[in-house]
């Protein structure tokens, strides 16, 4: 079944990420224009519109209401339905891509109307200019420039927007100890989930490969210190291997007999063997 929230604001008319106000007359000509049919605006990450990237729901409709207490009244405000998809629920209970951004088109389609084109989830505020977004079955010529779909839409700043189910649409739990996936679905499903799922597997793994990097790099440094002993060592074998042969060398030059008196017969001297005449 396709999950609806309640209405939440979308955003209000003033400021927007590139010093732009959000025209009154802008919300007014969205909330009359809207139409999913002729085009409806996706939930994005981040506002990146590339083709190969994850949607995360829609904005099934809109309407403005005037502000009537609080810091804002008085303003005009954008309220919309979204239906957001089973992966934009589990990453919001998980305290991820918390926050919203709309992107307004002030002239849609050369109609000259404004229009809205886009809604981006994230998990900076300050990246931006938007507010928190909760998920919950309670009732009540810039930087970001390349990821607009036109060159003169703009992104709404800072919103504080709480998002919340009807009763029929409230999400259960499933997994219970009796239908909980085994570890091995789990682990199968790390190969199988949508690209959005890969960010999170790519972020783990970039951490992984970090570490295992930074261990590896300690481990070179050991074996290069250890590779300077030995070669150290190396060295000094050589040397005492070149005077060894030196002197191996010149042993063998040297004549190894040692010199004797001359021998004098029984032992006698010269004189006692004269004999007397």
């Amino acid at each position: 079944m396709t999950k609806k929230t309640k209405p939440v604001r979308l955003c209000v008319e003033g400021a927007t990420t590139d010093g732009r106000q959000v025209q009154r007359e802008w919300l007014t000509e969205i909330a009359n224009n809207y139409d999913p049919a002729l085009f409806g605006a996706r939930i994005n990450m981040e506002h990146w519109n590339y083709a190969w990237m994850p949607r995360f729901g829609d904005v099934e409709s809109v309407y403005t209401e005037e502000i009537q207490d609080g810091p804002l009244a008085g303003k005009l405000a954008l309220y919309g339905v979204l239906s957001p998809t089973d992966e934009l629920i589990e990453m919001n209970q998980r305290r991820q891509k918390v926050y919203t951004s709309v992107e307004i088109n002030p002239s849609f389609a050369d109609t000259g109307s404004a229009y809205l084109i886009g809604l981006a989830v994230t998990d900076n505020p300050a990246s931006l200019g938007n507010g928190m977004l909760q998920f919950s079955t309670q009732h009540g010529g810039t930087a970001l420039s390349t990821r607009k779909q036109a060159t003169h839409n703009v992104f709404t700043a800072a919103e504080e927007t709480a998002i919340e189910f009807t009763e029929a649409d409230i999400p259960i739990d499933t997994h219970t100890p009796l239908n909980r996936p085994s570890l091995l679905a789990r682990v199968k499903s790390l190969f199988s989930r949508e690209q959005h799922g890969a960010f999170d597997d790519i972020h783990k793994a970039v951490e992984y490969c970090a570490s295992q990097l930074t261990e590896t790099e300690s481990q070179v440094a050991t074996l290069t210190q250890r590779l300077t002993e030995l070669e150290t060592l190396t060295q000094a074998h050589d040397r005492l291997k070149r005077e060894f042969d030196a002197l191996k060398t010149l042993l063998a030059t040297q004549d190894h007999q040692p010199q004797r008196p001359v021998t004098r017969g029984n032992g006698m001297s010269a004189a006692e063997h004269l004999t007397d005449c």
